[in-house]
Protein backbone atom coordinates (compact mmCIF):
# COMPACT_ATOMS: atom_id res chain seq x y z
CA UNK A 1 0.00 0.00 0.00
CA UNK A 2 1.32 3.69 -0.68
CA UNK A 3 0.09 6.56 0.68
CA UNK A 4 0.40 10.16 -1.20
CA UNK A 5 -0.35 13.52 0.08
CA UNK A 6 -0.44 16.17 -2.33
CA UNK A 7 0.19 20.19 -1.31
CA UNK A 8 0.96 22.98 -2.96
CA UNK A 9 -2.59 23.99 -5.07
CA UNK A 10 -4.31 27.55 -5.34
CA UNK A 11 -5.47 30.53 -7.01
CA UNK A 12 -3.01 31.85 -9.54
CA UNK A 13 -3.40 33.70 -13.18
CA UNK A 14 -3.02 33.00 -16.40
CA UNK A 15 0.58 32.78 -17.54
CA UNK A 16 1.77 31.90 -13.36
CA UNK A 17 3.03 28.93 -12.06
CA UNK A 18 2.66 26.58 -9.32
CA UNK A 19 4.85 23.65 -7.65
CA UNK A 20 2.95 20.63 -6.31
CA UNK A 21 3.97 18.32 -4.07
CA UNK A 22 3.29 14.62 -3.25
CA UNK A 23 4.87 13.12 0.07
CA UNK A 24 4.85 9.50 -0.48
CA UNK A 25 5.21 6.23 2.21
CA UNK A 26 4.91 3.10 2.16
CA UNK A 27 6.49 -0.30 2.31
CA UNK A 28 7.06 -0.49 -1.67
CA UNK A 29 6.44 2.95 -3.53
CA UNK A 30 9.94 2.37 -4.92
CA UNK A 31 8.41 -0.24 -7.05
CA UNK A 32 5.93 2.01 -8.65
CA UNK A 33 5.47 4.68 -11.82
CA UNK A 34 4.32 7.88 -9.22
CA UNK A 35 2.86 11.09 -10.96
CA UNK A 36 -0.05 13.34 -11.99
CA UNK A 37 -3.58 12.92 -13.22
CA UNK A 38 -5.88 15.91 -13.10
CA UNK A 39 -9.79 16.18 -13.14
CA UNK A 40 -11.60 19.48 -14.40
CA UNK A 41 -15.48 20.09 -13.46
CA UNK A 42 -17.31 17.72 -15.69
CA UNK A 43 -14.77 16.23 -17.26
CA UNK A 44 -13.18 12.86 -16.64
CA UNK A 45 -9.80 12.24 -14.87
CA UNK A 46 -6.99 12.52 -17.28
CA UNK A 47 -3.62 11.65 -17.17
CA UNK A 48 -0.92 14.48 -16.81
CA UNK A 49 2.23 12.95 -15.98
CA UNK A 50 4.45 9.97 -14.35
CA UNK A 51 7.61 8.54 -13.52
CA UNK A 52 9.41 5.42 -12.30
CA UNK A 53 10.18 6.54 -8.81
CA UNK A 54 13.76 4.57 -9.41
CA UNK A 55 14.82 6.59 -12.57
CA UNK A 56 14.51 6.93 -16.40
CA UNK A 57 12.36 9.01 -18.36
CA UNK A 58 8.95 10.67 -17.71
CA UNK A 59 6.24 10.27 -19.93
CA UNK A 60 4.15 13.08 -20.10
CA UNK A 61 0.74 13.86 -21.74
CA UNK A 62 1.52 14.97 -25.38
CA UNK A 63 -0.78 17.95 -24.67
CA UNK A 64 1.04 19.41 -21.52
CA UNK A 65 4.43 18.63 -22.41
CA UNK A 66 6.87 21.40 -22.23
CA UNK A 67 4.58 23.14 -19.50
CA UNK A 68 4.75 20.96 -17.14
CA UNK A 69 7.95 19.12 -15.56
CA UNK A 70 7.85 16.11 -12.92
CA UNK A 71 10.87 16.00 -10.79
CA UNK A 72 11.42 13.38 -7.93
CA UNK A 73 13.59 13.84 -4.68
CA UNK A 74 14.34 10.44 -3.67
CA UNK A 75 15.70 11.88 -0.06
CA UNK A 76 12.43 13.24 1.06
CA UNK A 77 10.30 10.35 -0.90
CA UNK A 78 8.37 13.49 -2.72
CA UNK A 79 7.87 14.34 -6.20
CA UNK A 80 6.73 17.21 -7.16
CA UNK A 81 5.38 18.81 -10.76
CA UNK A 82 6.27 22.37 -11.77
CA UNK A 83 3.35 23.67 -13.97
CA UNK A 84 4.27 26.95 -16.20
CA UNK A 85 2.38 29.26 -18.54
CA UNK A 86 -0.67 27.92 -16.43
CA UNK A 87 -3.90 28.35 -18.39
CA UNK A 88 -7.80 28.69 -17.49
CA UNK A 89 -8.35 24.79 -18.87
CA UNK A 90 -5.55 24.07 -16.26
CA UNK A 91 -8.08 24.69 -14.08
CA UNK A 92 -9.02 21.18 -12.11
CA UNK A 93 -8.33 18.72 -8.68
CA UNK A 94 -4.83 17.62 -9.44
CA UNK A 95 -4.06 13.99 -7.94
CA UNK A 96 -1.17 12.48 -7.06
CA UNK A 97 -0.99 9.04 -8.20
CA UNK A 98 1.09 5.32 -7.97
CA UNK A 99 0.84 2.43 -9.84
CA UNK A 100 1.76 -0.09 -12.47
CA UNK A 101 2.48 3.10 -15.16
CA UNK A 102 1.25 4.12 -18.23
CA UNK A 103 -1.10 7.04 -20.09
CA UNK A 104 -4.36 6.22 -18.29
CA UNK A 105 -5.91 7.18 -14.72
CA UNK A 106 -7.17 3.62 -14.62
CA UNK A 107 -3.20 2.39 -14.64
CA UNK A 108 -2.69 3.52 -11.16
CA UNK A 109 -4.02 2.00 -8.04
CA UNK A 110 -3.26 4.52 -5.14
CA UNK A 111 -4.49 7.88 -5.27
CA UNK A 112 -3.98 10.91 -3.11
CA UNK A 113 -6.82 13.43 -2.09
CA UNK A 114 -6.22 15.31 -4.37
CA UNK A 115 -5.27 19.26 -4.15
CA UNK A 116 -7.19 21.71 -6.15
CA UNK A 117 -5.86 24.37 -8.66
CA UNK A 118 -7.70 27.52 -10.54
CA UNK A 119 -6.42 29.58 -12.99
CA UNK A 120 -8.16 32.80 -13.73
CA UNK A 121 -8.31 34.63 -16.61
Amino acid sequence: QVQLVESGGGLVQAGGSLRLSCAASGRTFSSYYIGWCRQAPGKEREFVVAVWWSGGSPLYADTLKGRFTIARDNAKNTVYLQMNDLKPEDTAVYYCAAGSGGNQPEQYENWGQGTPVTVSS
